[in-house]
């Protein structure tokens, strides 16, 4: 590694000072507010909101719908896993699968609910497919729904990226050796993968517990702690204090659950030696897993068919001519265009600087030697914990009354903090697997640090810095936990516009809006795939 430079000492420390300032300063807000009152700091607010019954059933609803989905969702995540990487289904089936299986990501979770209504309710497309109506959609069964299908395709991803370190010669040597089916599914699948199907199982909770859109369109009556904090905080009668304890207890279960994974890190290990190995076909094995999964993935996507389909009809259920009035209405409305200008805008704006943010903080944590660098996996752990509506209810606290107020900058810097994470994870283990000699042999040859950076270390990233792109992008398109506390008339985005259409029971509007950061999304993730594409075979 290079001496430390007065240009790494710099951009350091303006990483460190944004931050302290759009992360750990809120949340230092955050706890004060939860702590004051007009006699001094006292935990009286929590003694209240703890006490409450309606607050503990929400506590209770919400642990219990989480719990359910982790199980569900680990358990398909695992099957469609399995049915990639362990069977010999036709090929191009599990191209499709893997495809398939991230479309719900392109939406924002407010849709799922409203797909739901319009798939289950008792004129849903799928009630009148069926005959009849399955269940009640509002409540416990809808947030079920929602959270799975929500969950599912990131459980999917991290359960698919253990496969793919998982040597599969062990479960031949297995079946030579004489174990029976059951054992040798224990020994050579499930515990070499225990570690990653308990982190998928946190992942879900969490997810589930701290999402915001589901339950604002299906929850009902079924109070859950996200529409607990909404209400307390965009009521009639807002209180600040009462909503800083709300945000606060929403930060336990993820912080437990990041302690969690850190334990089960232990269950992890590694293969000297990875093998290709080509399991051997069997019929019924690959029958089952082809169908069932197939299923899976059909299902998940028949709930959101209705979303493409209604927009183009009269009035579904009861008018079912084709027409192109409801999506010429929203394309010729200002309103409703301008607030699509406005989510592409910071999308755009979350994904440059985002991408910048996160690519340097891991370039100055991987090849430097800066004595404070680790300083970026501190903050890479906290964002990773906070969720989305305790950030963006710190910064309403934090900057209520400034001029950062209801504006687009407010909201780009939130996203860049929330989906800080991933992105910043994904370049450092890129970074971190190259010639840690460039920059000393750039620097013998008289190349400045940053020409060096410019020149070889992003080239030879550009594929990270691509898929960075676009993972900021379209998080920022269909984030609403994050924002709802901080849009504006002015700065109002697509997510948040859907929330406000729900009230005037503007369906068709809603599901027009979401079609359109849907093919947005996917346009951008197409680009980026085969830019990708490109990068890898030059």
């Amino acid at each position: 590694m290079p001496n430390a430079k007065p240009e790494m000492r710099v951009i350091f420390t303006v990483i460190l000072l944004l931050f302290a300032l759009f992360l750990f300063l809120p949340l230092l807000i955050l706890l004060v507010r939860s702590l004051e009152s007009d006699q001094g700091f006292t935990l009286g607010h929590y003694a209240s909101v703890i006490s409450s019954p309606e607050m503990a059933a929400s506590i209770g609803n919400s642990l219990k719908v989480s719990a359910m989905t982790a199980a569900i969702t680990t358990v398909l995540g695992f099957i469609l896993a399995y049915a990639i990487h362990c069977t010999k289904i036709y090929r191009p089936l599990k191209g499709a699968l893997k495809t398939a299986i991230i479309v719900p990501m392109l939406l924002p979770t407010i849709t799922y609910g409203f797909a739901i209504m319009y798939s289950f309710g008792n004129q849903g497309l799928i009630t009148r497919i069926t005959g009849r109506s399955w269940f009640e959609i509002y409540g416990f069964n809808g947030l079920l729904i929602g959270y799975v299908i929500y969950t599912l395709p990131p459980v999917f991803l991290l359960i698919h990226n253990a496969f793919q370190y998982m040597d599969k010669k062990f479960i031949i040597v297995s079946k030579l050796m004489g174990d029976s089916t059951l054992r040798s599914f224990l020994n050579t699948i499930l515990r070499p993968l225990a570690g990653a199907l308990g982190g998928a199982f946190v992942l879900s909770f969490i997810l589930s517990f701290t999402d915001f859109g589901i339950p604002a369109s299906v929850g009902g009556t079924y109070p859950v702690v996200a529409t607990q904090l909404y209400q307390v905080m965009l009521g009639s009668i807002p209180d600040f204090n009462q909503g800083a304890v709300i945000a606060v207890l929403m930060l336990v279960p993820a912080v437990f659950g990041i302690w969690l994974l850190r334990v089960l890190e232990r269950l992890n290990f590694h293969y000297d030696k990875l093998s290709d190995t080509e399991l051997p076909q069997h019929r019924t094995r690959d029958i089952l897993f082809g169908v069932g999964s197939s299923a899976i993935v059909l299902g998940m996507l028949s709930v959101f068919a209705v979303m493409f389909i209604a927009p183009w009809l009269g009035s579904y259920p009861y008018d079912l001519t084709f027409t192109l009035k409801h999506v010429r209405d929203v394309l010729q409305s200002g309103d409703l265009t301008g607030v699509y200008r406005n989510s592409l805008w910071v999308a755009l704006l979350t994904a440059v600087f985002g991408t910048l943010t996160a690519y340097l903080s891991a370039l100055l944590n991987t090849r430097t030697s800066l004595k404070a660098r680790s300083g970026t996996d501190v903050i890479s752990m906290i964002t990773n914990t906070v969720p989305g509506m305790v950030l963006g209810i710190s910064y309403l606290l934090l900057f209520n009354g400034s001029t950062l107020k209801g504006t687009f900058t407010i909201i780009v810097l939130c996203n860049i903090v929330h989906f800080f994470t991933t992105p910043y994870l994904m370049a450092k283990n890129s970074l971190s697997k190259m010639n840690p000699a460039w920059e000393t042999t750039a620097e013998l040859l008289g190349d400045s640090w940053i020409k060096t950076v410019w020149r070889v270390i992003v080239p030879n990233s550009v594929s990270t810095v691509i898929e960075m792109l676009s993972y900021f992008f379209i998080n920022a398109m269909v984030t609403v936990s994050g924002i709802i506390f901080l849009v504006s008339a002015q700065t109002s985005l697509v997510a948040s516009k859907i929330k406000e259409l729900q009230h005037f029971a503007k369906f068709n509007e809603i599901f027009v809006l979401s079609m359109l950061i849907f093919f947005t999304n996917l346009i951008m993730k197409l680009v980026c795939d085969a830019l990708q594409r490109r990068t890898a075979q030059r």
